[in-house]
């Protein structure tokens, strides 16, 4: 368990090569909805190796910029254990069974429109807070995500694909992973300032955090 904890997202970017790979090459034997679910899946896997590995640093993101939660943010309330069994056991999940059921259409739509819903958090919510353009995440939500998205709407709607319930069932389905698979785990079931496993130095060094919040602090200051 600690190697996944230490390497599920560089895993994740194997994957996110494989899976090109295999798009690729058998590309013409698929059909289009298990062909957008793929590539759904690799918009996952690519959006957790920006967030965690290259640039990285989202736990420091989330637990000093975004929901700071008592004094020690290298284990509250993102820890390395939520954040493998929310990114892996539960995302993984979410984005792998539609490729295998790409014709249960709100199945399919529920993670896409979690994916594009995340531009609220990284697009708008964290670039307020740390007064910039980017954050690691942001690129695969904008770039992928919501062309994939988009695309797909539009692919089920002119094929008559989707019956009317599918779009209220995808959204109360990508709420109930949201809450049940994701926020509670994080803020509440495997989360606290004394849990045992802390990311390390190197984690909550990426992306500069700490020095970007300081001088941020120091600007405003000074215009003040």
């Amino acid at each position: 368990m600690n190697f996944l904890r230490k390497n599920w997202y560089y895993i994740g970017g194997v994957i996110f090569v494989v899976l090109a790979v295999v798009l690729a090459v058998y590309w013409n034997d698929m059909s289009v909805l298990r062909r957008l679910m793929i590539m759904s899946f690799m918009a996952l896997t690519f959006h957790q190796f920006e967030e965690y590995a290259w640039p990285g640093g989202f736990p420091a993101i989330y637990n000093i910029v975004f929901r700071p939660k008592g004094n020690r943010p290298e284990r509250c309330p993102l820890n390395p254990q939520n954040v493998l069994i929310t990114n892996v056991f539960v995302a993984y999940t979410h984005y792998v069974l539609p490729i295998f059921f790409p014709n249960i259409i709100w199945l399919g739509f529920a993670p896409l429109l979690f994916g594009m819903s995340q531009f609220t958090l990284h697009g708008i919510m964290v670039n307020r807070k740390m007064r910039s353009i980017y954050n690691p995440g942001l690129i695969s939500i904008v770039f992928m995500w919501w062309p994939i998205g988009i695309y797909y709407i539009w692919y089920v709607v002119t094929n008559g694909l989707a019956h009317w319930w599918d779009w209220p069932v995808a959204v109360v389905y990508m709420l109930a992973t949201l809450i049940f698979g994701i926020s509670m785990p994080v803020t509440h079931w495997i989360s606290g300032e004394n849990y045992p496993i802390a990311f390390s130095d190197e984690e909550m060094a990426r992306f500069h955090v700490r020095e970007k919040m300081a001088q941020l602090a120091v600007t405003t200051a000074e215009r003040q």
